[in-house]
């Protein structure tokens, strides 16, 4: 088998695009900032407060999306191959204990919960390393019966 990559990264293809789009929107985003603060109402004025609030959360929103833009600008994509990952450390993966947890019968339909509880030790894992516990805090026997019908104990 050799050692193959355990992931794939790839470069988005339309990052020009998204440069051109961001640049445009940096562009408007100045124009704003450039329209608020030359045209402050003078004081005594009506909506000076407002203007200037407004002004200041345009502030704060036009520096996070600046700094947003650090994760966009080289957008990347990775792609993990579950596949290998198995292959390769199939023997040192660890024990895993899953609990499913349940407390009314009522709101919690068994049938639900043993859905849950099948989906979990369905798990693509080796089952000599997969735990799977019911903790029934209400004490209810329909759990109880359906647990055992599982192979539980």
């Amino acid at each position: 088998m050799g050692n193959k990559a355990l992931f794939e990264t790839r470069r988005a293809k339309v990052r020009v695009l998204y440069r051109v789009f961001a640049a445009s929107l940096f562009a408007a985003i100045c124009l704003i900032w450039v329209y608020r603060a030359s045209h402050i109402p003078k004081p005594g004025e009506d909506g000076r407060f407002g203007w200037m609030g407004l002004l200041a959360a345009e502030l704060w929103f036009g520096f996070y999306w600046i700094l947003t833009q650090s994760c966009r600008w080289n957008l990347t994509y990775r792609q993990a191959f579950k596949d290998r990952l198995s292959q390769r450390f199939e023997n040192e993966l660890p024990g895993v204990d899953i609990f499913v947890t349940t407390a009314d019968p009522i709101i919690e339909p068994p049938m639900m919960v043993m859905n849950t509880v099948l989906s979990v030790m369905s798990y693509d894992y080796p089952t000599e390393k997969l735990s799977v516990y019911l903790s029934d805090d209400g004490g209810s026997e329909l759990h109880t019966t359906l647990t055992w019908s599982l192979g539980g104990s």
